[in-house]
């Protein structure tokens, strides 16, 4: 077993290991350690704990040191820096007409390189600007391409439930989010209504899906044919998955009656047919192309991958 603390760089930002060393160090502390990019100022996330040696990315760096009151003000003045940084870069991306929109600025700690993040559509010729900036800042500069996702997550934001964006206020990593997802969960089909602000799908798509997994095992979908212990039977018109009850539509002295039974009073399902649908009315072509939609959109999430957001 290693003991080990976890560490983030950024709010939200991912979680790196690190040995606390000799250092009592708690959660919410600031520390000082050294990572790919140079030496770097972090948060603890995470009271020290044991885990499996397996677990553990080899080498497992320790803390330099736990932050000192003239290490906060670095820290802060660092922050200041890269607002004015931000505004020069703005300045000199006008200046070469470049196709690109900045994001962020970010300095290491050690003052030893900054990072710009910027989207573009396409690969953007950046190398004047790298020269231009390096002369004003006298630093190593660093332009990285990111994605609308991660952009998202810089800025910041509200979904349509009215709570801060997930991605901005905890989510340490995008999570892979599919249409399968959506179907699971009996949500619309169109895009506008399970998309996000980034315009990828929703990333809380993911959160109950092991849930809905399992309470869809054994419900039987609209159409399906059932029996009641009651002895009626028909076909089901509707489900609420989260309260496992079905609604079914059953003949009652010659007459159509919706009654609604719960997931352990039915007797016996037989599922439906499924049958593909030609029919070439409006509705089925919007729902085409709401489908062909929202399968660009997971194409997309798919070739952008993981967050580029602070790589250590």
């Amino acid at each position: 077993m290693t003991k080990v603390i976890g560490v983030r760089f950024r709010s939200a930002g991912k979680i790196y290991y690190f040995s606390p060393g000799k250092y009592e160090i708690k959660k919410g502390d600031h520390v000082i350690v050294e990572t790919a990019r140079g030496v770097e100022y972090g948060t603890v996330v995470s009271n020290p704990q044991e885990i499996e040696d397996e677990k553990v990315i080899k080498p497992l760096k320790a803390v330099l040191r736990t932050a000192s009151s003239k290490d906060d003000e670095q820290a802060s003045a660092n922050r200041q820096k890269e607002k004015e940084a931000f505004k020069v870069c703005i300045e000199k991306i006008k200046k070469h007409n470049l196709e690109m929109k900045l994001i962020d600025a970010e300095y290491t700690f050690d003052n030893n390189k900054i990072l710009f993040y910027f989207t573009a559509d396409g690969r953007i010729d950046f190398r004047e600007l790298v020269k231009d900036l390096a002369a004003v800042f006298k630093t190593r500069i660093e332009l990285r391409q990111i994605g609308v996702r991660d952009e998202t997550k810089i800025i910041g934001g509200y979904g349509i439930c009215g709570r801060p964006l997930c991605c901005h206020s905890y989510l340490s990593d995008f999570v892979p989010v599919s249409i399968k997802m959506a179907k699971e969960q009996s949500l619309s089909l169109n895009p506008t209504k399970i998309s996000g602000v980034c315009g990828r799908l929703m990333c809380c798509l993911k959160n109950e899906e092991e849930v809905y997994e399992e309470l869809n095992r054994k419900m039987p979908g609209i159409g399906d044919f059932c029996v009641a212990k009651d002895g009626l039977s028909g076909e089901v018109s509707s489900v609420n998955i989260l309260r496992q009850t079905v609604k079914i539509l059953v003949n009652v002295d010659d007459e159509k009656e919706v009654h609604e039974y719960k997931l352990e009073e039915l007797e016996s399902i037989k599922k439906k047919q499924r049958k593909k649908n030609n029919n070439n009315n409006k509705k089925n072509s919007q729902e085409d192309a709401d489908m062909k939609e929202l399968e660009k959109l997971e194409k997309i999430e798919k070739r952008e991958g993981k967050s580029k957001l602070g790589d250590n």
